[in-house]
């Protein structure tokens, strides 16, 4: 791919994003792309051959945002605690100062949109987010491991629940219009990891 053709794509995508923040994954077309680019479908066709097509590339390039963005600067920290409360500072964050799109982000929706839509699409988001749960989890192991959190804790548990402080803010913030929805799950992430949940106060 020529150096041209690659910043042409790379603009495209940049487009698709936020037009994809604000009509979902799902709502963006050859068509509407184009429109928001500039560009004729013929030109749009000529980097993304199908719809699906263009969606996934979407997906996956928000999908390599993230891990760019948020978890790969917390690898000069140390391990453990150190990296989760990083991680979720960034995440929190990201989708506090709405990471420059205008609805929000397009992957949060996305979720919903093809948790029933078998296809290229529906698979990468399973690996995207199977891929964030599993990171919580390991870097919640490492802090037990580490001793920096008891050495009971209920790690899928504590995992779970900081995933869900995610949605919960995305949710808040974008469907119920809370300003606060981000602060709230600060607040919230600093008592789980001040107090987390224990396997020996599980109900049995």
């Amino acid at each position: 791919m020529t150096a041209k053709k690659m910043q042409t794509r790379e603009h495209i995508l940049r487009q698709a994003l936020a037009l994809a923040s604000q009509v979902g994954v799902a709502g963006l077309t050859i068509g509407s792309v184009a429109e928001a680019c500039g560009l004729s479908k013929s030109g749009m066709f000529a980097h993304f051959g199908s719809k699906e097509a263009l969606q996934l590339a979407v997906v996956e390039n928000a999908q390599q945002h993230f891990v760019r963005e948020v978890f790969q600067p917390i690898l000069t920290l140390e391990r453990g605690l150190p990296r989760l409360q990083a991680l979720m500072a960034a995440w929190l964050g990201r989708l506090d100062d709405g990471h420059d799109l205008p609805g929000g982000c397009p992957l949060m929706a996305a979720v919903y949109e093809f948790d029933d839509q078998p296809g290229a699409v529906r698979d990468a988001l399973v690996a995207g987010q199977g891929w964030q749960r599993d990171t919580l989890l390991r870097l919640v192991q490492s802090a037990c491991e580490a001793g920096q959190l008891p050495a009971d804790t209920d790690a899928e548990v504590l995992a779970l629940l900081l995933f869900g402080l995610v949605q919960g803010v995305h949710h808040d913030a974008r469907l119920l219009g809370r300003a606060d929805s981000a602060a709230l799950a600060r607040r919230a992430c600093a008592i789980l990891l001040a107090q987390p949940p224990r396997l020996s106060t599980m109900p049995r």
